[in-house]
């Protein structure tokens, strides 16, 4: 897989315009679709992409943080890549769609340790 390195238009993106942008693994497969975004409220800088994956058409579908500094974008595939796969995401740190993880320090270890940070 080769992305490309081209420059973005611009240094900055509206949430608004993240949100339900796909996400792909190292080979090339859609594996979910972004959902919406963790910010840290006192640096400022998005800690995590919540991932939807799994489910048909949203229903049954999971949430899965993924920490934003493994995302990188592919202007080829006007999405994101990352590298994980479907088995690697079945076993990540998740929660429901009704359901939302407090964030803390232990939360945050949790999914850093799982992806390797």
């Amino acid at each position: 897989m080769t992305t490309t390195t081209t420059p973005p238009a611009h240094d900055v993106i509206s949430s608004k315009r993240v949100e339900g942008t796909d996400v792909y693994n190292s080979a090339g497969d859609k594996v979910g679709t972004i959902d919406h975004l963790i910010i840290d409220k006192r640096s400022g800088q998005v800690r995590y992409a919540v991932m939807e994956f799994g489910g048909l058409l949203g229903m049954g579908a999971d949430r899965y943080p993924i920490p934003w500094n493994m995302l990188q974008y592919d202007t080829a595939r006007d999405g994101y890549v990352a590298p994980v796969d479907k088995a690697k995401l079945e076993r990540a740190p998740r929660h429901g769609i009704d359901e939302a993880p407090d964030y803390d320090d232990a939360y945050d270890s949790s999914v850093k340790t799982y992806y390797g940070f």
